[in-house]
């Protein structure tokens, strides 16, 4: 098995999660995001995200707004709606439960086994 895809797999599962995250802090532009989500070392290109906030947004997650830009034409910003912020929640709850058991498997697996035997 390749380690590479199963990092990959890995991500691809977390970042509706890390996006998010990311939205639950300031309202972002999608190149924001790819930035922010790049500075985490969890590295997304446009082809990923624009289809991810599409459905997140078409879920009634995501709400956004046009803003004028200095920089070229207006932006589309992104931020958790009132259901998206519950959803997150969950998701938070989640990740905790998910985190517990990899660190108890991680931590305790060995002293199981020796009673098993």
């Amino acid at each position: 098995m390749n380690i590479e895809n199963a990092k990959s797999q890995m991500r691809k599962g977390m970042l509706e999660y890390c996006v998010l995250l990311l939205l639950k802090h300031r309202p972002s532009y999608a190149s924001d995001i790819i930035q922010q989500l790049k500075n985490a070392e969890l590295l997304v290109v446009e082809g990923t995200l624009y289809p991810l906030l599409t459905r997140l947004k078409n879920d009634g997650l995501l709400q956004y707004e046009w803003q004028e830009s200095t920089q070229g034409p207006p932006r589309k910003y992104y931020a958790l709606s009132k259901e998206g912020e519950k959803f997150l929640e969950g998701q938070d709850a989640a990740w905790q439960e998910l985190s517990n058991t990899i660190n108890y498997l991680k931590n305790v697996t060995p002293k199981l086994l020796e009673v098993k035997n």
